[in-house]
């Protein structure tokens, strides 16, 4: 027993390091596309879109650990995790990114770019790398 809850610890860690590899090389491939279109725009930050890429990354990675070791145990309720780790998102959003945007009075278009790409480049990679896991 002891032994298959090695192997499925190495397992699970082993889904969870290639995900997060693979995820981290697509944003830090679309981090200078992103940068490279928006940084003469006005109300661009450097700052806050490398903390956007990073805070999302960190995030994805985390919630897909979650599900990742929670698969096995609790796959019914794996969706509600996956929206809670969604909503969660947003609340970082919220909280840290939204006040610094509306410090001018509004949140421009660039700005909310600067959060959402990001964002939607991580849910769609962790929404369809979840999906294969789970129909495996």
């Amino acid at each position: 027993m002891l032994h298959n809850l090695k192997n499925s610890m190495k397992n699970n860690l082993s889904t969870i390091l290639k995900f997060s590899g693979i995820l981290l090389v697509i944003l830090l491939i679309s981090f200078p596309v992103q940068l490279f279109f928006s940084k003469n725009q006005e109300g661009f930050n450097t700052h806050l879109l490398l903390w956007s890429y990073a805070v999302n990354f960190l995030l994805a990675a985390t919630i897909f650990s979650i599900l990742i070791f929670l698969k096995k145990k609790y796959t019914h309720l794996l969706g509600f995790v996956y929206m809670g780790g969604s909503m969660v998102k947003f609340v970082i959003f919220f909280i840290f990114f939204s006040p610094i945007f509306k410090s001018d009075g509004q949140i421009d278009r660039i700005e909310a770019l600067i959060f959402l790409i990001p964002y939607f480049i991580s849910l769609i990679f962790e929404t369809t790398y979840l999906v294969r896991l789970l129909n495996k």
